[in-house]
């Protein structure tokens, strides 16, 4: 297969239709659409499909089609398309397992008879719909079994089934359970592994070949708007949270059963592109902490960054105090709901988002509570400098070349903070630079904002996290314990845990992708439920 190849699907009850398109991406770019039209007919299935494909490839396709019988044994094939503008046209019949190719391209004209599986998937190289056939062979299909495949006018290979796993997608016009599929092309000396992912019915939603950059995705499933959900309940609730001239989307999370009016926590995700769950390297660390406080009886909030997900808003041009006005949005929704328990309301902030609740909470009353899970106690500036010398004292690079990168990363800082000497910074640096989420952390300072947070606090800090080191709990408690009359502050520190609430050998970010266990640690729950318990008590 020389070409980038993806899929689309559908299994469709008898006599339905259905026409549906896809965006292909390759490298991450837009590279192309499709449409596909898979239908039932009195034979069996006729699949369709029509679109270009930019980039270097260059190919337009007017008119695809491909019959097989009602077991998907194909009948024949007809592709009418151009590539670089010249003409380009295929045509097979296939009888019993001998298939019978026409090929002409850029004017040269070429016949072939091949022996193929008699079952076989007919994938032309490189268009999109034939793998419709594919997608639905797939559905129940057993790990390790394969599937004969043929290139028209080429050669054949084997498909090999790898394992499955449960998805949903949540878009804007409902949830999409889906089935994602591990499969390899065992193309002759170039094997290429992938996923299909398909729905209830058999309809693609996603093809990747990682080898070949490509995705091609059901447009609905490929919006902003649309998101996986890695975890949820069966009482879950989406939520809307008005903002300033925007909307964030949420979910609400209570218990199963319900009674009077519910204390209720807003959970705060950490830097960058963040959805509601929080996803981290297959930890839904939000997603999990909402399931587990909310069985323990508490209504609990989390949302998608704005910008991020379903959440309206511009990311580029947001700051921690914007996402603090978030939190505090979010809060007052809470409290506006005849089922919450406006004077029991807590923020529970996880990396950045602790520092982004304990703004949140020098602002507003309505807060009663704040949890701060692996937050920075030092200025952001240090942070961030720290980190890059725990980075570099895990690189081979001379001390000449590490004190550079170090000068430099001040310099950075420095720049940022103060505002002066940005133009100075190479290119590259000020590219990077150029963001408002970052360039507020550079600035933000616990120390500056934890003497207006009146509100009890719980800190909480794993003894393997390399990201913000455990140090930084010691700040936060000494600065919190610093406050004017005193309120309440508790800290939990947990051994064994890394940045992202698991259990962790080295707790190096590198470490991430290879844990097994992708829980977080009972040893960090509990206490965050048993504090909850205590704080936010009903009024008498």
């Amino acid at each position: 297969m020389r070409a980038a190849c993806a899929a689309l699907a559908v299994a469709l009850p008898a006599a339905a239709d259905a026409q549906e398109s896809f965006s292909v991406y390759i490298r991450g770019v837009a590279a192309g659409a499709e449409q596909i039209g898979v239908a039932r007919t009195a034979e069996g299935w006729t699949i369709s499909g029509s679109g270009r494909l930019a980039a270097s490839v260059d190919l337009v396709t007017r008119r695809l089609q491909i019959r097989y019988d009602a077991e998907w044994k194909p009948i024949d094939l007809t592709i009418d398309a151009t590539m670089r503008a010249q003409p380009l046209s295929l045509r097979t019949t296939v009888s019993g397992t001998t298939a019978t190719s026409h090929v002409v391209n850029a004017g040269q004209v070429a016949d072939k008879v091949d022996a193929i599986a008699a079952d076989a998937v007919l994938l032309p190289s490189p268009f999109w719909a034939p793998f419709a056939a594919l997608a639905q062979r797939t559905r129940d299909a057993a790990s390790g079994a394969m599937i004969p495949a043929y290139i028209p006018g080429q050669a054949s290979f084997n498909i090999r089934i790898g394992e499955s796993s449960p998805e949903q997608i949540q878009t804007v016009s409902g949830l999409v359970v889906a089935r994602r599929t591990a499969i390899t092309l065992a193309i002759p000396n170039a094997p290429l592994d992938g996923e299909i992912w398909s729905d209830a019915t058999g309809r693609l939603l996603r093809l990747t070949i990682p080898g070949q950059g490509l995705d091609v995705v059901r447009e609905d499933i490929a919006a902003v708007s649309s998101r996986r959900v890695t975890i949820s309940r069966a009482n879950d609730e989406q939520v809307k949270i008005g903002g300033s001239g925007f909307t964030l989307v949420g979910t609400l999370s209570r218990p199963e059963r319900v009674g009077g009016r519910l204390p209720a926590v807003v959970l705060v995700g950490g830097s960058g592109p963040r959805d509601r769950d929080e996803l981290v390297s297959g930890v839904p660390i939000l997603g999990q902490l909402a399931g587990a406080i909310a069985n323990a009886g508490f209504a609990v909030l989390r949302y998608d960054k704005r910008g991020i997900g379903q959440s309206g808003g511009r990311t580029e041009s947001a700051s921690l105090a914007d996402f603090a006005e978030d939190v505090r949005a979010a809060v007052k929704m809470l409290s506006d709901r005849k089922d919450i328990d406006p004077k029991r309301i807590a923020v529970i902030g996880h990396s950045e988002g602790g520092a982004i609740a304990l703004l949140a909470a020098s602002k507003e009353k309505r807060i009663a509570a704040v949890g701060l899970l692996e937050a920075h106690g030092t200025s952001g500036a240090d942070l961030i400098l720290a980190q890059q010398k725990r980075a570099l004292d895990r690189m081979t690079l001379t001390p000449e070349e590490k004190q550079a990168k170090i000068d430099l990363q001040k310099r950075v800082n420095e720049a940022v903070v103060s505002g002066k000497g940005l133009d100075q910074l190479p290119p590259e640096i000020r590219r990077q630079a150029d963001n408002m989420e970052f360039q507020s952390l550079l600035s933000n300072d616990p120390a500056k904002v934890m003497p207006d947070v009146k509100q009890p606090l719980l800190i909480v800090q794993g003894s393997l996290d390399t990201q913000v080191e455990p140090y930084n709990a010691d700040r936060l408690e000494a600065l919190a314990r610093k406050r004017k009359n005193s309120p309440p502050v508790e800290v939990v520190r947990v051994a064994g845990v890394n940045h992202l609430l698991v259990p962790a050998k080295t707790g190096e970010a590198e470490e991430y992708a290879s844990l097994k266990d992708k829980n977080i640690s009972p040893d960090v729950i509990q206490p965050i439920i048993a504090w909850l318990q205590k704080t936010l008590v009903p009024a008498k």
